[in-house]
């Protein structure tokens, strides 16, 4: 089984595309997933001219479009949780939109995070929550079907929301919504913080997951904290995990050249480990 490595743009803040894809290839990277914010501020505004150009920066330099994450960072006036369904409508077709883009773009998942477009709302319980979401997600399911992507859902800690903590609940989403189109993914700094072994986690999960982040709780890139990502990367060959290994960090105060650098170094000696 052989993985390829992607990481995330929004790491490389203020660099064009081009020059992100450049040195993303240079470091021996196969892919790059995009944050839409540092790309526009409303994916619907993106033409098509402009889509095709996203698409050949990328692709110009060897790599592939996974796909997109960080779904509605920074929008305004979305949220999949509200009461009121003129906003749950609005945020649906959002998201809808966002699968036209990813597939336009030739990426093959969306990871929906986005933990403060997402939290409970006041008067709401969780379970009319869940019931509402099934049905937002199930509307993404069919497009992401019809347009050759997967929408997954990324269960969060609870220090950031409070819908969808663990990944036992983000699978029982997926049973729920029950469509190829809709599955989920795992986070390596999510899932450290629920009160299980990681790579039991991921045992547990496995028939659900489509993608894979990168981390380690100081929310640095793998490797760059104390977790030992070996039992991890063993556990994912275990249940036969084909996809992206996709580096996500969130503090990029060492900077993006030697967070990119380190992290794939690290994980081609773990994978190399494993495959003994």
């Amino acid at each position: 089984m052989s993985w390829r490595y992607a990481i995330c743009n929004e790491l490389f803040e203020g660099w064009p595309l081009e020059q992100v894809a450049a040195f993303v290839a240079q470091v021996g990277y196969e892919g790059l997933e995009l944050a839409p914010f540092t790309l526009c501020r409303d994916v619907r505004q993106v033409q098509p001219a402009e889509r095709k150009a996203i698409r050949r920066a990328i692709e110009s330099a060897g790599l592939k479009v996974v796909g997109l994450h960080w779904l509605l960072a920074h929008t305004e006036g979305l949220q999949l949780n509200d009461p009121d369904p003129t906003v749950r409508e609005r945020t649906t077709q959002y998201l809808l939109a966002l699968v036209d883009f990813c597939a336009d773009v030739d990426g093959q998942v969306l990871v929906f995070g986005s933990p403060q477009q997402r939290g409970l709302r006041p008067g709401w319980t969780r379970e009319e929550a869940m019931a509402s979401a099934v049905k937002i997600f199930q509307r993404c399911s069919e497009r992401a079907a019809q347009r050759g992507v997967i929408f997954c859902l990324e269960p969060l800690t609870a220090l950031e929301t409070d819908f969808i903590t663990t990944a036992s609940e983000a699978a029982e989403m997926v049973r729920r919504v029950h469509h190829p189109g809709f599955q989920m993914m795992v986070d390596v700094r999510a899932m450290s913080y629920e009160d299980r072994p990681i790579p039991e986690i991921i045992r547990q999960v496995a028939p659900y997951i489509r993608h894979v982040h990168l981390n380690d709780p100081n929310r640095l890139g793998p490797g760059m904290g104390d977790v030992d990502f070996g039992p991890i990367l063993r556990a994912l060959r275990e249940v036969g995990y084909e996809g992206w290994l996709s580096v996500e960090p969130f503090d990029f105060s060492p900077g993006p050249e030697r967070i990119a650098r380190e992290s794939l170094a690290y994980l081609k000696r773990c994978v190399e480990v494993v495959s003994l």
